[in-house]
């Protein structure tokens, strides 16, 4: 990785670092002779009308308010290096910007008499005669690739467009009640603070708003997620394709891992979060994302993965793979348990459904086994009851969750318009049971201890019901061993 220059008002170099001078000669040399290479007006984003109704959806609820979403910028990873950027989902999604956006844009939504006057900031390109150009590393174009000019964005988006060098705009900031995404930027949030009006209750109630709006999707979000399920349908088809590659690797579990993050780059934008590679006991270990572990011939593989589109919708799919190719006995009939539970609970899947229904159908399947199994200390209803639920220490997670931008969407939203929320048509959300038998764990048989099993799928609801998104990945018994086998 090049280092900095040393040229006011970029990094200062500390006394132990190399560095590059810049000469006055060099300056007048490099801001000279470039030709127009304007990018070419693009077409509005096919999504620019539906982020022009989420944004006036959202001004109802906060009329007379000022709303302010940033799109956050890099975080710090170690000294000068950042993790990739990824703007905020709330601005995302009322903008419909996505992986191309540019670090430190503000949505800003000014109370009119119509409702609200939504403008984006945003950087504009440095002309070729500023030091940023080439000095600045942070976001000198010479660095981190060119930016899109304001009437650019304003094309792809639909939006009004200002250089966020004029944010906040002082005649406005003041004048009314302030809603801020304060946690999207929290430098932006203290050079706020002291604004008139500026309220955290207001804030809160600004990331509840569309987390809640979030919750039903409309065609081109499920568009947009029925095209990442089908990527990471081919990541794991990759990584079946490759899964000789890992067995025996010290660290077959990143071997794993690297495969599916290959397919996740060449389709996608990245990953939709941290990839679970989990072979043998790690699959007992439900966030298991070092991934140094080896895979093993007779190990159960286990991978939680799902690519993000560039929209930054992305999916979230697990399946559990016999390395060698078919279960044995026992990994088929823990393997048979969590699927049953799955298909109970994809079977609540209906609109006037509660939420938290598709969870108790696919624990209750887990108790039931549970005790057939002999694992349970009491009686069957009695681990069912609120006050007993002996049956999670082999399933401690929820079932469900919403997924969208997030891959765990809609998180500030209330319970009540989450796990106690009716099904809706355009919904979608995870079913995921599984089954962990810790490798210490002396109330399973001693063959069954480090066994972990899940099954993720991806769920809309219908005016019929449910459909699996996912259903095309394998996901029985004999669909899984003819996979391999493959």
């Amino acid at each position: 990785m090049t280092d900095r220059p040393s040229t006011p008002g970029a990094h200062e170099p500390g006394k132990n670092r190399s560095s590059t001078p810049i000469s006055e000669a060099f300056k007048d040399f490099i801001s000279t002779r470039w030709s127009d290479n304007a990018l070419a007006t693009p077409q509005l984003s096919p999504v620019a009308t539906a982020c022009a109704k989420r944004r006036d959806s959202l001004g109802a609820h906060f009329r007379g308010t000022t709303v302010v979403v940033p799109a956050g910028t890099p975080k710090q990873r170690s000294n000068d290096t950042d993790y990739p950027y990824r703007p905020h989902t709330a601005f995302a999604y009322l903008t419909g910007w996505g992986s191309a956006s540019v670090p430190g844009s503000v949505l800003v939504g000014t109370p009119s008499a119509a409702g609200h006057e939504w403008v984006l900031f945003t950087r504009p390109p440095a002309p070729r005669t500023s030091d940023e150009f080439y000095a600045n590393a942070a976001v000198g174009e010479f660095w981190t690739g060119r930016r899109p000019d304001l009437a650019h964005v304003k094309a792809l988006l639909g939006l009004a467009t200002q250089d966020v060098q004029h944010f906040p705009p002082a005649e406005t900031m003041g004048a009314s009640p302030l809603a801020l995404i304060a946690e999207a930027d929290p430098s932006l949030a203290r050079e706020l603070e002291p604004t008139p009006h500026y309220d955290d209750a207001a804030n809160e109630l600004l990331a509840q708003v569309i987390s809640e709006m979030r919750l039903v999707k409309d065609s081109y979000e499920i568009e947009q997620l029925t095209a990442a399920i089908e990527a990471t349908h081919r990541g794991f088809d990759d990584i079946v394709h490759s899964v000789s590659e890992a067995i025996g690797h010290e660290r077959g579990e990143r071997v794993v891992e690297g495969i599916f993050g290959k397919r996740a780059r060449i389709e996608g934008n990245a990953t939709g979060y941290d990839t679970i590679a989990a072979s043998g006991p790690h699959a007992c270990i439900l966030h298991w994302v070092r991934n140094d572990g080896p895979v093993h011939a007779g190990d159960l593989l286990l991978v939680d993965a799902g690519i993000e589109m560039d929209s930054l919708y992305t999916a979230d799919i697990t399946r559990t793979l016999p390395v060698s190719g078919t279960f044995s006995p026992d990994q088929r009939m823990i393997y048979e348990a969590v699927l049953e539970a799955a298909d109970a609970a994809f079977a609540v899947v209906k609109p006037g459904a509660l939420f938290r229904h598709v969870h108790e159908a696919a624990m209750a399947v887990i108790a039931t086994k549970a005790h057939e199994w002999g694992l349970l200390p009491v009686p069957l209803e009695q681990s069912l009851a609120p006050e007993g639920s002996h049956h999670r220490r082999y399933m401690i997670h929820g079932t469900s969750h919403h997924l969208g931008l997030d891959v765990h969407d809609c998180a500030q939203a209330r319970r009540e318009m989450y796990m106690d929320k009716e099904l809706e048509e355009g919904m979608v959300f995870t079913i995921e049971p599984g089954l962990y038998f810790q490798p210490d764990d002396e109330t399973v048989p001693k063959p069954w201890r480090g066994i972990g099993v899940r099954i993720e799928d991806n769920i809309v609801v219908t005016r019929e019901g449910g459909i699996n998104l996912s259903a095309a990945i394998p996901r029985t018994v004999a669909e899984v061993e003819k996979w391999l086998a493959r």
